[in-house]
Formats: structure tokens, sequence, C-alpha cells
């Protein structure tokens, strides 16, 4: 699909846009995205990793520290594994390639150690927040990547349900943490996967300051157009967009674990001072 004015509409669920806005091959796949949670077991053409990690070390990285580091997961073994400490989510097992990105403290604090210098640095939450920022950048890179090559993705954040058996099952050493997974495959067509709408922009895009009261209308709006999309998809979602995103932080337990995640971090070697 390039049709400006229906990938506008697909991603707002409105015709909110005409066709006299800039245009080209990348914003249109962009706008394309969906996430995919249904894989054919194909496997990837040769040199893929290596692309995808190449777009990946394109992104930009806080002062070049380069705070991230990617695991490829291609054994059915370790897939299961992995899909088990993330709510046994199948796609995990389907997908040829499963990308683990990390955020990575113990390549600089070898690289102070072999200096002969201490890192206290490493042990602030700064340090942490700029490694984790780091990998979702390389990973959204890898991501754009991907599917200009006509691949499908699906991230999972669910690895941060229980990260220290992660940790485990992939060997980290101390400072290294799964900030998330992705999945990288060739989509089952027979599956039908629309582009799910997001909020208008008149609800995210503020000019000059930000503005909280101007976003009701509009979250209302949304959700009208999100019970309509989830009713198409057959998706067993009760309630509308407000509802399904209240109940997803109304209380720790909402976090499927994730509510302990400061102290498993600290349980990895991380101070989070």
């Amino acid at each position: 699909m390039t049709n400006p004015t229906e990938l506008f509409h697909r991603r707002y669920g409105v015709d909110a846009f005409n066709a006299d806005i800039p245009w080209n091959e990348t914003i249109s796949n962009l706008l394309s995205h969906r996430s995919i949670r249904a894989y054919l077991s194909d496997p990837l053409p040769s040199n893929t990793l290596e692309t995808l990690v190449a777009a990946a070390q394109s992104a930009s990285t806080s002062s070049n520290l380069q705070t991230w580091s990617v695991i490829a997961v291609e054994d059915a073994q370790r897939k299961e594994k992995l899909s088990q400490l993330a709510n046994n989510q199948a796609h995990i097992r389907q997908c040829p390639l499963f990308l683990v990105w990390l955020a990575d403290l113990a390549r600089l604090t070898s690289v102070a150690e072999s200096q002969g210098l201490p890192h206290e640095g490493l042990d602030y939450l700064e340090m942490f927040l700029m490694a984790a920022i780091d990998a979702a950048l390389a990973a959204q890179n890898a991501v754009v990547a991907a599917e200009s090559l006509g691949l499908g993705t699906v991230y999972i954040g669910a690895l941060r349900n229980r990260p220290e058996e992660v940790a485990e099952v992939l060997n980290l050493p101390p400072h290294v943490f799964a900030v998330f997974g992705l999945c990288v495959g060739y989509a089952d067509s027979s599956v039908n996967v629309e582009v799910k709408p997001r909020l208008p922009q008149a609800a995210v895009l503020h000019r000059e300051t930000y503005q909280l009261e101007k976003q009701h209308e509009e979250i209302a709006l949304y959700n009208q157009i999100m019970k309509a999309f989830y009713n198409s998809q057959q998706m067993n979602v009760a309630g509308d967009w407000s509802e399904h995103s209240a109940k997803r932080v109304a209380f720790a337990e909402s976090l499927s674990g994730r509510d302990r995640l400061q102290e498993a971090l600290k349980n990895l070697g991380f101070e989070l001072r």
C-alpha cells in the first residue's frame, strides 16, 4: 500500500489528511507498520541478520558510548525457554530469528578496568536509562530495515516479566539487562493483521507548551475508533482504549511481575543510584 491518504486513514481511523503532504517510500513503509504475531518457518535470506545489525548500529547513540548489545537466538530450545518466560507467546517459537536487545554496561565496565580507571558513573540511573534508550533506538532502526525487506516484526516486552531467568538463559554477565525481544520473520499471510490506529495527533502533538485538557475530546474519539478496530479484528478486548489502558496500570499486579523491576535490576548488578 502506497497511497498517502489511505495510509493516514488506516493509521488514525479517520480521514484527517489530504494527499498534499511530503511523501516517499520510507514514510510509506513507516506508516504501514503492523505487529506480526504469526510467522512462517521460512529461513531468512543469507546475511539478513548482519544487515539488520548494521542498520541498528547506524542509529544515534549517546556520546558514542554504544551502551547496547543484541543476542540473535535461532536455537529452537532456547526460543522455547524464552517463550515460556514471556507468557508463552507462540510467535517467539515460530519466528526464525528472535533478537534480544540489551542495555549493556558490562562492556564499558571492562573498558574502564582495562584503562586502570574507576567506573563509578555506571552505577547511576542516568547510565541505565541511556543504555535502555540506546537499545530502543538501535532496535527501531532494525525494525525499519526488516520491514523494508518484506519481513514482519513484533516487540516482546514480556521478557521483563522475569529478568533474572532471562539472564540465565542468555548467560548475561552483571550489568547487562534484556530490555525487550523482537521477533523477525515472514508473516503468515493466512492471518489477517490490519494497521492499528493510533491516538489523534492533537492528543500527542503539543505546540510550544504541554496541553492536557485539550486531549479529552480526542481520546473520546479514539475510544470509538479503537472499539470498532477491536471488533473488526475479533480481538477479545473489553471496553474501549481508555478502559483497557487504565486497567493495565490500575495495580502493581497489573504489571505482570515488572513491579519488582528495580529489585531485579539490582540483582543483575545495576546500582541505580
